[in-house]
């Protein structure tokens, strides 16, 4: 391969970045890997308990995966942030996946659990970065490599990394979407703040065309909720339900949300529940419109990263997680109204925050 002679000053001492990229480049082994669900159109199995999380550096240590084995999910979604990337060079970024692939918590996890991912700035390649970022076509291929994504599938075939897969019994018919966005290659860019009413990064931009998915993926994901399902579960690398807080999230752009409500509410998709992260809290978001039942949003923001402060957010049920944690998703399809439960449970797996909810109330 080749070294870059590139210097880095820390604390006195010399260290070579292409020592660095060589020794993490190294070729691995064949890791074990459980095998993944099938995109649609495929059907998979039903599944009925499901863990996620996003936010974890490739160099630090991952107890919470431990714990997540503890609870056996039959799928593990990551929400972006699985890395931290952060880099124009290509053998920089394929360099720290290696690294989380050799991590023991994340190896033993992905030989136990099927996997699927998106992506956020961080493992895309720029903090919040969106369309601008020039290496995201050549990042998009070291993350369907890493993941493991079959070379015929659609994902690869577009641009972009969204995606969605169907889980489906047999006898009772019930059927559980899972619709996978790409909130990155397409994202418009974003607004700093200028002014004192607004805080943090950024303030709401509300300028006709700014996008989050783009024109191609917002009419897939029209044809998405289209399908017959019972739940839909939405995985956005960032918020979608919460209060407005000046952060990366669906809020920077008011419009976006309001359209995502609308093909909701158009569709007639019934069973929509949001998934995010992110943040380096975990909590649980409502969000309540005229025109459409409660939108949940599940944040699981913090495999091993953390915050200094939690934001105000009124649409938030209970209170935030500021520890380590995953998320799970629970769902009693035995019942003839289907029990949906939302929870965050931190490192020692005791419930932080928890919500119930029966499919009848998440339909027009």
């Amino acid at each position: 391969m080749k070294l870059r002679l590139t210097w880095l000053l820390l604390g006195g001492l010399a260290v070579s970045v292409a020592s660095l990229v060589a020794q993490e480049a190294q070729p691995l082994a064949a890791p074990v890997v459980k095998a993944a669900p099938l995109a649609a159109p495929a059907v998979n199995p039903l599944i009925s308990r499901i863990a996620l999380g996003s936010c974890m550096k490739q160099d630090r240590p991952m107890p919470v995966l431990r714990t997540v084995r503890e609870f056996q999910p039959e799928l593990f979604v990551w929400l972006g942030d699985n890395i931290y990337g952060d880099t124009y060079d290509m053998d920089v970024l394929a360099a720290k996946y290696a690294r989380l692939g050799r991590q023991p918590d994340f190896s033993t996890l992905r030989a136990e659990v099927p996997m699927v991912a998106t992506w956020d700035d961080h493992d895309y390649g720029v903090n919040d970065g969106g369309r601008e970022y020039s290496k995201k076509e050549a990042s998009k291929e070291v993350f369907l490599r890493f993941w493991g994504e079959p070379a015929e599938t659609a994902r690869r075939q577009r641009p972009g990394i969204y995606t969605s897969y169907r889980f489906t019994d047999p006898k009772s018919k019930r059927t559980l979407q899972l619709i996978v966005l790409d909130t990155r290659t397409f994202r418009s860019p974003l607004v700093k703040h200028t002014v004192l009413s607004y805080k943090n990064d950024y303030r709401p931009d509300a300028s006709p065309g700014n996008t989050f998915l783009g024109a191609e993926q917002w009419a897939w994901l029209e044809e998405q909720l289209r399908q017959p399902a019972d739940l839909r579960l939405i995985a956005s690398s960032i918020q979608f339900a919460h209060e407005y807080n000046g952060y990366e999230s669906w809020t920077n752009f008011p419009n976006e949300v309001e359209k995502m409500v609308q093909l909701i509410a158009s569709t007639r998709a019934n069973g929509v529940v949001f998934l995010s992260g992110d943040v380096h809290w975990g909590e649980i978001s409502v969000l309540k419109s005229p025109v459409c039942y409660p939108l949940y949003d599940l944040t699981a923001s913090g495999i091993n990263t953390e915050w200094d402060t939690v934001e105000p957010n009124r649409n938030r049920l209970g209170e935030a997680c500021r520890e380590h944690h995953f998320g799970l998703v629970e769902i009693d399809w035995s019942a003839a109204d289907p029990l949906v439960s939302l929870q965050v449970r931190d490192g020692t797996g005791r419930i932080r925050v928890k919500s119930a909810v029966r499919l009848s109330r998440l339909r027009f």
